[in-house]
């Protein structure tokens, strides 16, 4: 069964791999149900869809489109094997850490009900920064992940609901696409040739993803029609 093994919630703290005046990225499982909403603004100006999450880089994280970030415990373990070292849940800065949910292979605008209540939206990829490799302790972490492909989801928030570990995730809609989280990551990052292909994803993207993508289309061979 489809579960979350826990909702994890950032912890400030200064440090020099960061731009920011602090970082949210030390996340630990939270005790007990957790509250998630949408933000109520865009990336640039609002924090997390977690309630008491702290996000330090507001100009790259959180905000609507990025509410919640989840990764799938089967590849942190992947993860502990190619690192030789533990993974603790919420170590990758993930809300949500899953288990039996193949993340990556996640459509955007794929819809998740968490619990009860809750039910998020597929809209992108995460894209690794230097403070993810400083926080890791790794210098080469950014290319290694990149090259990995497995990236975890951003979702923004459809319906509010509490959670907690242990609640069932179920995958409730599914569009007609063929855009993955995984196909999105690589698009923008190692196979431009893959741009084209993101835009039938529509609307789902996030605002970043899709101007990103229009972007680099307009520069290079111009947006297919």
């Amino acid at each position: 069964m489809a579960q979350l093994l826990s909702v994890n919630i950032g912890h400030p703290r200064t440090a020099d791999y960061t731009d920011a005046a602090f970082t949210g990225i030390d996340k630990r499982p939270a005790r007990g149900p957790v509250a998630v909403a949408a933000p109520g603004g865009p990336t640039g100006t609002a924090g997390s869809g977690v309630a008491g999450d702290v996000i330090g880089d507001l100009h790259n994280h959180g905000g609507d489109d990025q509410a919640v970030y989840a990764y799938a415990r089967e590849d942190l373990d992947l993860w502990e094997s190619e690192l030789g070292r533990g993974l603790s849940n919420g170590v990758f800065g993930e809300n949500l850490t899953t288990s039996g949910l193949d993340v990556n292979g996640a459509l955007i605008g794929e819809r998740w009900r968490v619990g009860a209540d809750l039910l998020l939206e597929v809209t992108s990829a995460r894209i690794p920064c230097r403070t993810f490799a400083g926080w890791l302790e790794d210098k080469g972490w950014v290319r290694r992940f990149t090259q990995a492909a497995r990236p975890g989801a951003y979702f923004r928030v459809i319906e509010p609901g509490r959670i907690e570990a242990g609640d069932r995730v179920e995958i409730v809609a599914r569009p007609g696409h063929d855009v993955t989280v995984e196909v999105l990551f690589r698009a923008l990052t190692t196979e431009a040739e893959l741009l084209p292909r993101t835009l039938a994803a529509g609307d789902a993207l996030n605002a970043q993803s899709a101007a990103r993508i229009r972007r680099r289309l307009e520069r290079g061979r111009g947006v297919p029609s």
